[in-house]
């Protein structure tokens, strides 16, 4: 990019992120789409807020290539948000891409899976972790995020603050849970964090001030797998899902489901029936039975 572009994106990039911060969006939200603009920029290495039709096809055939849909969806949404807000013009983005709409059941690790992959992971704060995440339905983040402050043992209730869509919820807390909380917060005792950074430990007399990376937990889970040999395509967004999987089965009500997991719709929580074990040995049974009584005649009949 030649300084004069690079002038020009760095003056839009301020105006963007301003624009962004302005209607709210979320801080992960500006994050990526602020990646988005410096890959278009860099790709084109121009200033991009005067790119054609032609040239956002090419740029979405090359993403295609080398992202997964997921990736092309945020830059298209971010896209879309630079064109309507920042150079208060439409894109035609229905011209240039048709974004991918198929949703794919997740893989579901069984309770016992559940319980051997949890006391397989080496490091007790990531099993601490894994079993706070199974056993609250939540996500990475919102389990990175818990304070001492939010847990409430005598209401057996965790406060789970700035979720999806910046929503704050309740959350059910097991007896068990509260205890292995209890007991790991003694190892460490921060004034504020449930999941503290081990690393450096204490800085200068003072406690850390981050949770623990994420990177740490994900890339030990997926070494536990491989040690448990599960072939399943799990993460640790799996134990959210079976946390929704199992309370069903188990017979719990969807509604009740929907307000811990903090789905807005149910539709989402909904999704979660086709996968039970209940749903599939039910259906497997109503499907036996639609052929009870019928016998083929297997020879050729003149």
């Amino acid at each position: 990019m030649n300084p004069g572009e690079e002038v020009r994106f760095n003056h839009l990039f301020e105006v963007y992120l301003q624009t962004m911060r302005l209607h709210g969006l979320r801080d992960r939200t500006i994050e990526s789409y602020s990646r988005t603009l410096r890959r278009v920029a860099y790709y084109f290495q121009r200033c991009p807020d005067n790119l054609s039709s032609d040239e956002l096809k090419n740029y979405f055939t090359w993403m295609l290539e080398q992202y997964s849909w997921s990736s092309v969806n945020v830059d298209l949404s971010g896209l879309i948000f630079l064109h309507r807000y920042v150079l208060e013009r439409e894109l035609e983005w229905f011209r240039i891409i048709r974004p991918q709409t198929t949703r794919q059941l997740p893989d579901i690790p069984s309770r016992e899976e559940v319980h051997r992959l949890i006391n397989s992971v080496r490091k007790r704060r990531y099993r601490v972790f894994l079993l706070v995440v199974y056993s609250l339905g939540l996500r990475t983040r919102e389990g990175l995020g818990i304070e001492v402050g939010d847990i409430d043992g005598n209401q057996h209730r965790v406060h789970i603050r700035n979720g999806k869509g910046g929503k704050d919820r309740y959350v059910t807390l097991p007896q068990l849970t509260l205890s292995v909380m209890r007991r790991f917060w003694a190892t460490h005792r921060h004034p504020r964090l449930l999941f503290p950074s081990p690393a450096g430990g204490e800085l200068m007399g003072k406690p850390v001030s981050k949770s623990m990376d994420a990177s740490g937990i994900q890339g030990a889970f997926r070494a536990t797998m491989a040690e448990c040999g599960i072939k399943k395509k799990l993460s640790i967004r799996s134990l959210r899902h079976a946390y929704a999987t199992h309370l069903l089965e188990m017979g719990m009500d969807m509604r009740l489901i929907q307000d811990q997991m903090g789905h807005c719709d149910i539709k989402t929580t909904a999704l979660y029936a086709h996968i039970t074990k209940v749903a599939r040995d039910h259906t497997g049974k109503r499907i036996e039975e639609l052929l009870d009584g019928f016998v083929l005649c297997w020879e050729d009949q003149s």
